[in-house]
């Protein structure tokens, strides 16, 4: 992100019990800006639903890193990274149709859908065997009288 101004990153290990821990991280990160409820709430369900995809689909029987990054930049705008290093992803687009996975008949397919809907903008890179980044964006709207 051009000029941040402030930056957290954390990496751990691929079990649905770090799944929180990430999203609430990710909150009380960005809390520092003041955001909406609705914001904030809109900022746990998308990191969530990151972090469970690199969880479900990128290490599949086996647990890896996953790197989450949370950048504050100008004009109130986060951008926020999670990472995996994980079997990556044959066809993105594919995947980022609703209801497509690779998960089972447990899985709704609908997690990059929800980020995108939560977020003001999405976009993934990955490479089979190699792994896989989304990176979202999201504006919080500037409250109060001093800011």
């Amino acid at each position: 992100m051009k000029n941040t101004i402030n930056k957290m990153s954390m990496t751990f290990p691929s079990r649905s019990s770090n799944e929180g821990f990430a999203r609430s991280a990710a909150a009380a990160f960005i809390a520092q800006l003041d955001p909406t409820v609705d914001e904030l709430s809109d900022i746990k369900t998308a990191v969530s639903e990151a972090v469970t995809n690199c969880i479900v689909h990128a290490y599949k029987e086996r647990v890896g890193d996953i790197t989450l990054t949370v950048e504050i930049g100008e004009d109130n705008m986060v951008e926020i990274s999670v990472r995996d290093k994980g079997c990556g992803i044959e066809d993105i687009k594919k995947a980022c149709e609703p209801m497509f996975t690779t998960g089972g008949q447990e899985r709704s397919g609908m997690g990059f859908t929800i980020m995108e809907s939560f977020m003001d903008s999405m976009k993934v890179r990955s490479a089979p065997g190699k792994g896989t980044t989304v990176k979202m964006r999201k504006r919080i709207s500037v409250r109060g009288m001093f800011r």
